[in-house]
């Protein structure tokens, strides 16, 4: 193996003839980089290199083909899991929202329960959102009745005061 560029995970610095370089451990982008520099200039098993960055072969070569078509950018670090929010889509949510407001007092239960039955399944928790999205919850706080009053209180309120009574 070519010992012109190191690159040691563990203290995060590339090494080379005339000195390192520190990379932060939070740039992934430039780990990625550096994987692809090692694993394409140096004379090395990229299953070898690949697996001291964490990374499989077969990742290694989807990272190089993404490089190619877009360069460095194309390193930066996706998001995983759904792109989309497949479930409630822009049509169950319009559907949430008009039983929401043909009946105001309806639970979230039953709107789930109306869904199925139209055959659009979608669970109590996915409606619940919907409807704190929208800001349609119902109000916790209600206003009380009013205390009934004491038996002095309520002679008081019957009786004017009369003049000069203090």
């Amino acid at each position: 193996m070519n010992t012109l560029l190191q690159f040691d995970p563990k203290t995060q610095q590339l090494t080379g003839p005339a000195g390192s370089l520190s990379v932060p451990a939070t740039d992934e982008q430039a780990r990625r980089f550096l994987m692809l520099v090692e694993g394409q200039c140096l004379q090395a098993q990229v299953t070898d290199i690949a697996h001291k960055y964490g990374f499989c072969r077969q990742r290694y070569y989807q990272m190089l083909a993404d490089y190619q078509q877009g360069g460095l950018p194309a390193l930066q670090p996706k998001k995983t899991g759904p792109k989309t929010n497949y479930r409630r889509t822009d049509q169950l949510v319009r559907q949430i929202l008009r039983y929401r407001f043909l009946d105001p007092d309806v639970s979230p239960a039953v709107i789930a329960q109306k869904l199925r039955q139209t055959g659009l399944a979608l669970s109590l928790r996915s409606v619940e959102r919907v409807i704190a999205d929208y800001g349609l919850q119902k109000k916790t706080l209600r206003t009380q009745p009013p205390k009934p009053a004491t038996p002095a209180a309520r002679a008081a309120r019957r009786k004017p005061p009369t003049p000069g009574q203090d």
